[in-house]
């Protein structure tokens, strides 16, 4: 390629990974702790158990009695079932006028716009809505188009030399080089699982957009209709106008597992039902499962919810290529496709993604900063501030919704109301506190509260939930326990970022802004000199 060719693709691709590079680094650094969403959420909440005996004709007269006072709910009401997971619970979801949902504790229906997330749901939303109501998951999508942009660019610029670039990575005084070494690196090495985390992105946050936008240019109105049935696996069934009982979700879910297995499936554990048609003799279930040993690892049997008698089904094994390719994309994007061993693979590309950013900021920094003066230009401070706030205030604010979520029953107050508020506090305080402050010594200062905040993380749900910690681990159960472990090689981790950096202030370039006020004299006229 020309030499103006690599420079414009330079250009485009420092201002695309600038322009996303913020939200990207949440969305990776929160990413990386949901894929342990389900650990997260039995480690936040003791759930108490709903193995009793009776749980799902509770749940059936719950929903008897929902669609008595809310016939609404007769065309389509949805239930949460428990399946293999400690931490889900059995929940109704029905829409009339607004989606409502109730679960077997509550006393009456509620709005589940007004439905507070635990800690494991909300930093699922930081990934996929940083937290934005409403326009955060379309933003994200569009994010990750300019993701996509980037990747893109920045393989082409470093194509000429890709294996030489693998295999430099070249420690010493030119921290510049060391940045962009490492940089490139992680870049080439994990580029797989970036083009995969910025196509399947895209698609699934822009998919409603994508089908409006489709439905209204090209299909006349018809394609929305039918999406439905792009996406599930019931057929289109009419009500016939008679009453009927309807079978019980834990009859449903057991022939919809028998089903599942005859066509193929390794496995099929059912974790939601949707009824359609409720109470009438047309009435159909749509049994959606998970299954192990396959790409996609949702399926779904539709069966009569008057009979069992199965209407349709999309499992592993038989699946049309439509669902095989919808359900395919949810595993690679969430990775559960694998064991616990891709989910920790996940978890270290999360981590190093959120790493790629950072450098990138680092690195933009670094190549605009002035060499031979100590007041910076105007840009270079602004990036270095914005990447300080942003970046590790993010990090401090996620430590600080998990102990929120440790001492908030202790204070009176409940986990799924403090996590959000005390999250988004703590992050604005952060880049209020990196404002006030230079970005070197504030850099030092919030990686060392997110490394104190990451231990107290661990030694306060050890302290305060001891019982519960040693009970699970007799009962051979290491969600809580693995939880607390990687809180404390996280407390590690970013008190040793904050000592290189704080090594940095000190012993770096006094003409950058990463240099401290609390310089050592001697480091300047050795500097100097």
């Amino acid at each position: 390629m020309k030499a103006a060719t690599i420079r414009t693709f330079t250009t485009v691709h420092t201002w695309t990974g600038l322009l996303a590079g913020f939200a990207l680094f949440i969305a990776f650094y929160a990413g990386a702790l949901t894929m342990f969403h389900d650990e997260i959420d039995v480690w936040a909440v003791p759930h108490s158990s709903e193995a009793a005996a009776d749980t799902m004709d509770r749940a059936h007269r719950m929903l008897d009695g929902i669609v008595a006072t809310s016939p609404a709910a007769k065309e389509q009401i949805g239930v949460t079932l428990p399946g293999n997971h400690p931490s889900h619970h059995i929940a109704a979801y029905w829409f009339d006028k607004e989606w409502k949902t109730q679960s077997l504790t509550d006393a009456a229906p509620t709005s589940s716009e007004d439905h507070e997330h635990g800690l494991a749901d909300f930093v699922y939303e930081l990934h996929y809505t940083l937290g934005i109501p409403v326009a955060g998951i379309y933003f994200m999508g569009v994010i990750s188009i300019i993701y996509g942009l980037a990747l893109l660019t920045g393989l082409l610029i470093h194509l000429p030399h890709l294996v030489r670039e693998l295999a430099a990575l070249r420690p010493g005084h030119n921290l510049k080089r060391l940045w962009q070494d490492a940089h490139n690196v992680i870049g080439i090495l994990s580029l797989p699982f970036h083009i995969i985390f910025a196509v399947t992105g895209a698609l699934l946050c822009l998919s409603l957009v994508t089908l409006l936008a489709f439905d209204r240019l090209a299909f006349d109105g018809k394609l929305a209709p039918a999406s439905e049935q792009m996406t599930s696996a019931m057929p289109d069934i009419k009500p016939l106008g008679r009453p009927a009982v309807m079978l019980s979700p834990q009859e449903l879910a057991a022939r919809a597992r028998q089903a599942a297995l005859a066509a193929g499936a390794a496995d099929f554990e059912p974790d939601y039902m949707s009824y359609k048609h409720y109470g009438d003799a047309g009435a159909g279930a749509e049994v959606r499962g998970t299954s192990t040993k396959t790409l996609g690892e949702y399926g779904m049997v539709a069966l009569s919810a008057v009979d069992g008698k199965v209407l349709a089904i999309q499992v592993a094994g038989k699946r049309d290529a439509n669902h095989a390719t919808y359900s395919g994309m949810f595993g690679l994007h969430f990775g559960t496709f694998g064991n616990v061993t891709v989910r920790w693979l996940y978890f270290l590309l999360g981590l190093a993604g959120a790493f790629l950013f950072y450098s990138g900021n680092l690195l933009y920094i670094e190549t605009r900063r002035k060499r031979r003066q100590a007041d910076q230009p105007l840009k270079v401070r602004a990036m270095a501030t914005a990447t300080v706030g942003v970046c590790i205030g993010s990090c401090l604010a996620i430590s600080a919704a998990f102990v929120a979520n440790v001492v908030s029953p202790f204070l009176g107050s409940r986990p799924e109301a403090v996590v959000q508020p005390v999250c988004f506090g703590v992050f604005a305080a952060a880049v209020a506190w990196t404002l006030l402050r230079r970005p070197a010594r504030a850099a030092v200062e919030l990686l060392w509260a997110t490394a104190l905040l990451s231990l107290a993380t661990a030694v306060l749900d050890i302290t305060l939930h001891h019982d519960r910690l040693l009970r699970s681990m007799a009962e051979g159960e290491w969600a809580v326990a693995g939880v607390d472990a990687v809180a404390i090689a996280m407390a590690v981790g970013f008190g040793w970022l904050a000592v290189a950096t704080r090594r940095r202030t000190i012993e770096g370039d006094p003409n950058s802004v990463w240099a401290g006020s609390g310089r050592a004299p001697e480091k300047l006229v050795e500097h100097v000199a």
